[in-house]
């Protein structure tokens, strides 16, 4: 047939972005008409249209069976768009997906390949469970079929219908099929075969379904050379399951993979590695000439030097990420084998602008890499890294090369040196974590380094952190007959006995007695472990049963038998060894087996942190589909576009309908209201004396009767008006309102016409922050050309809306939301980021009473604590005033207490939860000295990727005016 002049003969290419571009409403009965014409060109163009609406969220259900009838065509373009939105409706549409059945079993057996590979592709992505039935016959044709394209595409095809029904997939053999084409002599298809047989093997937990045979093996290693890079993963996946019959089968097979360490693609190098680390294990245990696992043979140290240049490569990529999930994945090779890499662990020095978790994580396999013969370049680089600003990785330097120190025994005096060295510095929390790692170095090698003791005392006054204290203590009680005044330096940790914490206490307890009973005859010593017995078991106020417990065997051990009590608290102790970070060799097995997946990222199996689920539209009989959408023409519920003062708590929207526009294309998002907490009366309690001091004013949580008047916050422009946003330009803050946190807008409208409405929708974050209801009404509307109108967005919290906590950088101190924003009368979306301050989203539920606040902090380590000091405070030292200001913002006063021995210092805890469906809990506690005009700031939680900006939140509230 002969096309109009100007026309081609078929659909048009690279203008098909006009039909993202209209913004007409109600054109269901054009497309519909458009469908049914009798012309070629239209009906291509109205399918293109119909996948346009489809792409940007808009529902074009409705257009089902006419999309259906399009499917009778020679045209491939239109066939596969008629297919895209087959498998995209199918799950709404499971009784009218059978209209397609026949032409799906026609292509399957049509003479172009192309069309029956499509058509089996996309019966395979319908998981409706009454289509299956019809996929059988044609998928049995197309795994025998004559061109390879359609067989490596049926070969995928069946992995998938395995996923709906794996009975069926065994009972009609096609598991057994994949594994004929195991031995096709196309690579794709084999590379395919593998890839589904490996899909099908995880799934059922059911190694066997991978067994390859002798010929099976060699097929796979000679289709490695040709196929695509995927598929050579694929392959090497399927070779590292294979069990070689002896050394010499083992070699055979790691030389044929040897090239794959060339491989530009990483993922492709580290499956390589995981094969060949696979099978030298089995030389270990075949090769005839070796005596143990632990001798090397030539062969086998020829492999790692081998193995060493594409490992380091890896490290030079651009992306820090990749870098990141290189050493995670090079941590468990050395691990397994550390000769690989012993010469190479200058690669691993880290960088001034490497990340924080790329810095740890090559610290981490320094220590694994150490030895006596690079041991004094890791010194020296461990001591520059000691001296950085970062003040978490300083710690993590300095506690390194305690870790060298007990590793190497004949480096141990050189890590000692350089330790002292840090110490000489005189910077706090170095010289606290020198503290703590000596503690281990003296375990590791006893009366051994005595000498340091004396330089360490030196410096007692500078230790102010817990774990620094409990070590310095235990260095005092263990090596009491050695230090003359020991009695005097406890006796000045005994003095505050009262507020120091439970490790503290405990080892107090024990150098107390540890000094009696190397200087019995010490009348100071005498009194002492009278005095730190006493306070650890008649005076109850600590709550502690821990050393309330060990206070009294001591006590009766003393009086009973003083010589049974000098054998038990004096007896030698067993030799540690560092064993940080270490893997059970089991576990390491299993991840150095799935080298190059995530299990081997987060160094955990993968059931810990996946759970597979099949799902399949129409086995329940509702046809519901998953997506989370919104439409214009659907009754809306609104929000108010003034700024008033409305009491009355946001009910959250029911679950979008069909129809509703997906803003950020994110499925399962529907919004539910939380359940309410019940919130706690205010109380007063008395009760013992212990972490909190004893006879105090308690304020417990609950909702105050008043709510102080809050400063606002300064609007910040969060969009500007460009063509993006189609002319509208957002200024944002989120602020708390009556107790409900909100985010309140200011929108401006620099198009050319009214704005009526905007649809608002946030993206996942770390506390599932979601918009109470969807659409943002303007009544009268904001005017064109520069007309602005407030509005006000309730916040609520749904657990829909959760990402996943690893995703938050610990280190970060500012939240901040992604918003997708639509004007409903142009079809615009735009996108910009909120600043969140972390003080809005605290909970009115977050009191605790004095005996749980004591049981909570006990239960979180001390390592968990982060410290800072906020000077120049607006308020000056007036502690009512700053908890005033706390309080107003949920920081629920627990109770306060003057420091004993610290003349003027007052201490002040608090308790804070946040929002959301998993909350999360923060203890703080604020020191205040009189005529100071700051405070330092403790907050101890088990959160730790929200500590700081907790931490933040407090040190913005005492700053507030």
């Amino acid at each position: 047939m002969q096309g109009k002049p100007g026309k081609k003969d078929g659909p048009t290419h690279g203008g098909d972005g006009r039909f993202f571009s209209t913004t007409k409403k109600g054109e269901a009965q054009e497309l519909r008409a458009e469908l049914q014409s009798a012309q070629r060109e239209k009906k291509v163009d109205a399918v293109k249209k119909v996948i346009a609406n489809m792409t940007v969220g808009k529902d074009v259900s409705m257009l089902f069976t006419d999309v259906v009838n399009c499917i009778q065509t020679s045209n491939i373009e239109l066939k596969k768009l008629v297919y895209l939105y087959l498998i995209n409706y199918a799950k709404s549409q499971p009784e009218l997906i059978l209209l397609s059945v026949n032409t799906f079993v026609k292509d399957a057996a049509d003479p172009n390949p192309l069309v029956r590979a499509l058509a089996i592709r996309t019966m395979g992505c319908i998981r409706v469970e009454r289509i299956i039935e019809y996929l059988c016959e044609p998928l049995q044709k197309t795994l025998r079929d004559e061109d390879p394209y359609v067989r490596k595409t049926a070969a995928m095809c069946v992995a998938k219908l395995y996923d709906i029904q794996p009975e069926l997939v065994i009972d009609r053999g096609f598991v057994d099929a994949l594994r004929d084409l195991v031995s096709d002599p196309n690579p794709t298809v084999v590379a395919n075969a593998v890839a589904a047989l490996n899909e099908i093997a995880e799934t059922s937990s059911d190694d066997s379904v991978l067994e390859l045979s002798t010929s099976a093996l060699q097929k796979l290693l000679a289709a490695l050379n040709e196929c695509t890079e995927w598929g050579q993963v694929s392959i090497l996946d399927a070779l590292a399951k294979y069990q070689p019959t002896d050394a010499k089968d083992a070699l055979s097979v790691i030389e044929r993979v040897m090239p794959r360490l060339q491989h530009a693609n990483s993922a492709v190098v580290l499956s390589a590695v995981k094969v060949i680390l696979r099978y030298m294990k089995t030389c270990y245990f075949h090769t005839e000439n070796v005596n143990s696992i632990e001798d090397d043979t030539e062969t086998l140290n020829s492999i790692r030097k081998k193995l060493a240049p594409p490992l380091v490569t890896l490290l030079n990529s651009d992306l820090e990420e990749i870098t990141y999930v290189a050493l995670r994945n090079i941590n468990l090779i050395v691990q397994a084998e550390p000769k690989i890499l012993e010469n190479e662990v200058k690669v691993f020095f880290c960088k001034y602008n490497d990340p924080i978790y790329v810095k740890l994580e090559k610290l981490e396999i320094m220590i694994r890499l150490v030895s006596e013969r690079n041991i004094d370049q890791v010194l020296l680089e461990l001591k520059e890294y000691a001296q950085e600003v970062d003040v978490d990785f300083v710690r993590r330097a300095v506690r390194a090369i305690g870790r060298c120190a007990i590793k190497l025994e004949k480096a141990a005096q050189r890590c000692i040196n350089v330790l002292l060295e840090l110490i000489q510095t005189k910077i706090n929390y170095v010289v606290q974590e020198s503290v703590i790692v000596t503690t281990d170095i003296f375990r590791r090698y006893p009366q051994k380094y005595e000498a340091i003791i004396a330089t360490l005392c030196e410096n007692l006054e500078s230790l102010d952190e817990p774990q620094a204290k409990a070590s310095m203590i235990w260095i005092i009680g263990e090596y009491a007959d050695e230090i003359e005044n020991a009695d005097e330096l406890l006796e000045n940790f005994i003095d505050s006995f009262e507020d120091e914490t439970a490790p503290v206490q405990l080892q107090l307890v024990t150098a107390a007695v540890k000094l009696f009973l190397k200087q019995p005859d010490k009348t100071s010593a005498h009194e002492m472990v009278q005095k730190v017995l006493g306070l650890a078991t008649d005076d109850a106020s600590f709550g502690n049963p821990d050393l309330r417990d060990r206070g009294f065997v001591y006590w009766r051990l003393l009086s009973a038998d003083p010589d049974a009590a000098k054998a038990v608290v004096l007896a030698d102790k067993p030799t540690i060894t560092d064993d940080t970070h270490k893997l059970d060799k089991d576990l390491l097995d299993q991840l150095l087996a799935r080298i190059a997946t995530l299990a081997s990222v987060f160094h955990k199996p993968p059931e810990a942190f996946v759970t597979r689920e099949t799902q399949l539209a129409g086995m329940d009989g509702n046809g519901e589909d998953e997506y989370t959408e919104f439409d214009e023409d659907t009754p809306k519920t609104t929000v108010s576009s003034t700024n008033n003062n409305n009491t009355s708590q946001p009910v959250a929207p029911p679950p979008p309908q069909s129809g509703e526009v997906d803003l950020l294309d994110m499925s399962d998002l529907g919004f539910s209201t939380p359940a309410q907490q019940p919130q706690s009366e205010p109380t007063q309690q008395t009760l013992a004396q212990g972490l909190l001091g004893d006879n105090d004013d308690l304020l417990f949580g609950g909702t105050s009767t008043s709510n102080p008047t809050l400063p606002k916050r300064q609007k910040i422009v969060v969009c500007q008006p460009s063509a993006q946003s189609g002319g509208i330009g957002i200024s944002a803050a989120f602020e708390l309102e009556n107790g409900q946190p909100q985010l309140e807008l200011v929108v401006l409208n620099q198009s050319q016409r009214p704005l009526n409405n905007l649809a608002i929708q946030f993206n996942k974050s770390a506390l599932g922050l979601a918009p109470a209801k969807a659409q943002i009404p303007f009544i009268p509307p904001v005017p064109p050309n520069g007309g602005s109108s407030p509005a006000v967005v309730p916040i609520v919290a749904n657990s829909n809306m959760l990402a996943p906590t690893s995703a938050l950088d610990p280190s970060t101190t500012t939240l901040t939301l992604q918003v997708a924003m639509k004007n409903s009368d142009t079809g615009s979306i735009f996108y910009f980021a909120v600043p969140v301050p972390f003080e809005v989203l605290f909970s009115p539920d977050g009191a605790v009473e004095r005996s749980t606040f004591i049981e909570m902090w006990k239960s979180i380590d001390d390592s968990l604590e982060t410290y800072s000091t906020v000077s120049d405070l607006p308020t000056g030292p007036s502690i009512d005033a700053a908890s005033a200001k706390l309080q107003a913002r949920r920081a629920f006063h627990v109770a306060r207490r003057t420091v004993p021995n610290a003349q003027g210092t007052e201490v002040v805890f608090f308790s804070i939860k946040t929002l959301g469906p998993q909350p999360h809990h923060f203890l703080v506690e604020l020191t205040f000295k009189a005529g100071l005009p700051a405070c330092k700031v403790c907050v101890k939680t088990t959160s730790q990727p929200f500590a700081n900006l907790a931490k933040t939140a407090i040190e913005t509230i005492l700053r507030a005016p």
